[in-house]
């Protein structure tokens, strides 16, 4: 089993940093990561419990495949009750975090009360401590790690920290690790920051054994990384473009949210897209993006690492940003350009930079900016307010904005509290393109009526990694579905959310999913845990944990009505594309979902749909 059997429970109120043996009758039902930190946290708080108290937990989660051999085994995910929405939050990071917490023998960090003081955790193997992080309050992501390395003298130690938006309480605040791989959603680096906590280091040397069976292991993840190997979308286009292969293609299609969802297509996108990224600049003749980068264990490589031009107005007098960092990913690339209409490659490159400097979630960033251009555009804000000019195409007002929303400064407080709250303020509710609370991502119902009812339906609030069905609308996997039609759309968004769930749980990345099934992680799974991971059990742990996730949100005050979406998208029809005229068809489609998951017409669980799923 490849479970390490332990997790570490930190009271911070108290400083007492205990071992416990890992709850084996939950890992058998709910697995790992996402699903076993789920569980955990659903048992311990009040769903009733204020996202920013004492009383909040949070919980650092890998699964059974992470640290292994199996393709992008180096996930790890961070479970809370999320600010942003009040509903749960799981957010999910790769790079090389998660491997090193199970090398060092941890399933899972709990972390509950409240500390006095800044503090971090260091993990060394079994050694477990919180140590003063006073020195490091204050300071960005880059300047925690650089600080961290320094101070244990171990370029190898792997940190998991927040910046400024952390500790300033952005609602949208990133956990970020390796510098710019990030728990990105939901605002779990502000829970971070109400407990005092800066940092989770770790170092790992005792490797992850106890496979159930290793020979067939080592067998059928070599037999997998082959099918990613020639698969078209893993094999080549991620390595080669990264997500932001998607940019013209969705633009193409109709579905690229453009002006706070004003429109659907964006007349620069192509000046925005991964193929701008690899095309030499005319200012020093030298292409965006650098290279591209894997996380651990991770045979596609997705990753962008960019440089931004130096002449740029954004940095010419900041030459510590004048290096290689973390690339614009089609979902960043979006939310800071289309959605605000900024077509400037560099001027997003700069903004993506410090969100991950100091720990912000791009999408919920560059969406609540541009609602704030549209209350701008109908003169609802004004100049004096916001500091800038701040029309729609505004590279200037896009990097001011991500400058002072990171710092907590004037008007950036507002900003920092997202666009539902926001909107709110200054009347206009229904400028927030969200769904509990949590902005969209990079894809317009209208014109996907999949993900329409995706972001509805979603247990976290409007997201794209629940149930990606742009797989199937546009790229045809595993089966090509009319992205026009509610006709199947129900089944197809379940299918993806209990798959999705099981992915997650299982400490792998979603991004295999393009081109494995749960038929192939199944048996993964079943060689490092034990023969009762059968594909029909996968697909049951998968259920079983979306349930939970509803059942928790229920118990929150979460009811059907906020299963719905922005008028916007109901009512207004898109203006051009394949999807001209069309309306979100979630009325049609959301009755028929809940009488396929089990739940009743205020999408409560049946009891039934508990007893068969054993919740």
């Amino acid at each position: 089993m490849s479970w390490a059997g332990k997790i570490l429970r930190v009271n911070l109120t108290t400083g007492a940093v205990t071992s416990e043996p890992l709850r084996m009758d939950w890992a058998k039902e709910y697995l790992g990561s996402r699903g076993l930190a789920s569980k955990y946290l659903t048992s311990e708080i009040s769903p009733k419990v204020d996202p920013l108290s004492a009383d909040n937990k949070i919980i650092w989660a890998t699964g059974p495949l992470t640290g292994t051999m199996a393709s992008t085994g180096g996930r790890y995910t961070v479970v809370t009750k999320g600010p942003l929405t009040g509903a749960i939050a799981c957010s999910n990071s790769g790079g090389y975090w998660g491997a090193e917490l199970k090398m060092a023998g941890w399933d899972m960090v709990i972390f509950e009360g409240k500390s006095p003081k800044p503090v971090y955790l260091s993990i060394v193997d079994d050694v477990a401590e919180l140590k003063d992080a006073s020195h490091l309050w204050g300071k960005s992501v880059w300047e925690t790690e650089a600080t961290i390395h320094k101070t244990h003298q171990d370029p190898l130690v792997r940190v998991s920290s927040i910046g400024l938006a952390g500790e300033n309480q952005v609602l949208f605040a990133a956990v970020v690790n390796d510098l710019h791989r990030a728990a990105g959603r939901s605002g779990v680096g502000a829970v971070m920051g109400s407990k005092n906590l800066k940092a989770v280091v770790v170092r790992g040397t005792k490797g992850v054994g106890n496979l159930a069976d290793a020979k067939e292991f080592f067998k059928v993840t070599a037999e997998k990384k082959k099918i990613l190997h020639d698969n078209a979308v893993t094999g080549q286009g991620l390595p080669t473009y990264g997500t932001q292969v998607l940019m013209n293609v969705i633009n193409e299609v109709g579905a690229l949210p453009t002006r706070n969802f004003q429109d659907v297509q964006f007349e620069g996108a192509k000046d925005i897209s991964a193929e701008a990224m690899a095309t030499p600049r005319a200012s020093d003749g030298k292409p965006h993006l650098v290279t591209n980068q894997a996380c651990f264990g991770c045979t596609i490589a997705c990753g962008r690492i960019s440089k931004i031009d130096k002449g740029h107005f954004t940095v010419e007098n900041k030459p510590q940003y004048w290096g290689a960092s973390g690339g614009l990913e089609y979902e960043a690339a979006w939310a800071l350009g289309a959605a605000n209409g900024v077509n400037d490659l560099e001027a997003l490159q700069y903004a993506n930079v410090l969100c991950n400097e100091q720990g912000m979630d791009p999408i919920t960033f560059g969406a609540t900016v541009g609602a704030v251009m549209e209350l701008y555009q109908m003169g609802v804000l004004t100049q004096e307010q916001l500091g800038i000019d701040a029309k729609f195409g505004s590279a200037q007002a896009l990097a001011y904005f991500a400058e002072i929303t990171a710092k907590g400064e004037g008007f950036g407080k507002e900003i920092g509290q997202g666009s539902k709250r926001l909107c709110e303020k200054y009347g206009h509710p229904e400028l927030s393109m969200s769904v509990k609370g949590q902005e969209f991502p990079a894809y317009d119902g209208r014109g996907i009526q999949g993900m329409g009812l995706t972001y509805a339906t979603s247990n976290r609030g409007a997201c794209h990694l629940r149930s990606y069905t742009v797989a199937s609308e546009v790229l045809g996997i595993p089966v090509k579905t009319d992205p026009l039609t509610a006709d199947g759309k129900p089944e197809l968004v379940i299918a993806f959310q209990d798959a999705t769930a099981a992915f997650d749980a299982a400490g792998i990345c979603i991004f295999t999913s393009f081109a494995w099934g749960l038929a192939d992680v199944a048996p993964q799974v079943a060689a490092a845990c034990g023969p009762e991971f059968t594909l029909e059990n996968m697909a049951k742990i998968g259920e079983r944990i979306w349930n939970m996730e509803r059942d928790f949100n229920n118990q929150a005050g979460f009811t059907a009505k906020d299963d719905t979406l922005p008028k916007r998208l109901l009512e207004e029809p898109a203006k051009t594309g394949p999807a001209k005229g069309l309306v979100s068809k979630l009325p049609e489609m959301l009755p028929k979902y809940y009488e396929l998951r089990g739940w009743d017409n205020n999408g409560q669980l049946k009891p039934e749909t508990r007893s068969r799923l054993g919740l």
